[in-house]
């Protein structure tokens, strides 16, 4: 199973802060499942907007991608693309589905607060995103 996300990034005085999403105890950039009638950046687009209320993207750097190593006992893959956006405000909406929103918190890190904070199958897709985003 694929699913897709996009990393948000802003800009904030000189330095890039990139937006992470925590559910429960997990943390991970906006992403879902890649429906049958979709493309994965289709989905992408969908879900950070769901999952953030941000529509406000721009691929500056493309529309380029970096997949995750298979995780879930090897069952999934995520797909990350790199957006910038000039929104600050995160809006959690309700998924109908749980009745609630699937997020319980965000934030916009530095890279290093972010390397600090993300699961170990994340390390690759931000190293990639910081060579997109910093060069």
């Amino acid at each position: 199973m694929i699913s897709a996300g996009i990393i948000v990034v802003r800009r904030e005085a000189d330095d890039w802060k990139y937006l992470f999403l925590r559910a429960f105890r997990n943390w991970d950039f906006p992403k879902g499942e890649v429906q049958a009638d979709e493309s994965p950046l289709d989905a992408a687009l969908r879900e950070t907007k769901e999952e953030t209320g941000i529509a406000d993207l721009q691929f500056c750097w493309g529309k380029g991608f970096k997949e995750t190593e298979p995780y879930n006992r090897g069952k999934k893959i995520a797909r990350y693309y790199a957006a910038a956006t000039s929104q600050p405000e995160v809006v959690f909406s309700v998924n109908p589905e749980i009745g609630a929103p699937e997020h319980h918190e965000y934030r916009w890190l530095s890279y290093s607060e972010l390397e600090k904070l993300a699961p170990p199958r994340l390390l690759p897709v931000i190293r990639w995103v910081r060579s997109v985003v910093e060069g």
